[in-house]
């Protein structure tokens, strides 16, 4: 059991923080932004999202997304990366 935790513990020093924060808030911006439009717009409005705005989407956790918030996920949305992918993934253009 030791040398699981031990194990455990050398893999998570060689992670680079910074990397795992960034997880983290993409994760967390995940949840809120598919609350307010679905799993798999989430998905592409994250992956085209920069760091700043991901961290402006993740405010809204466990709560409802609020104006700013939409406006975000729409302003992400309406970008040429953005509309390729929901289009692609069968979502369509958001309307907001």
């Amino acid at each position: 059991m030791r040398v699981g935790w031990i194990v455990v513990g050398l893999a998570l020093a060689a992670c680079n923080p910074q990397e795992v924060a960034d997880k983290v808030v993409a994760r967390t911006a995940e949840g809120v932004v598919s609350a307010a439009v679905g799993p798999q717009a989430a998905r592409c409005v994250v992956d085209n999202a920069s760091p700043a705005e991901l961290r402006a989407l993740a405010v809204d956790v466990g709560v409802e997304a609020g104006t700013t918030t939409m406006v975000n996920i729409m302003t992400i949305a309406r970008r040429p990366e953005t509309l390729s992918c929901l289009v692609a993934s069968g979502v369509g253009p958001l309307r907001g």
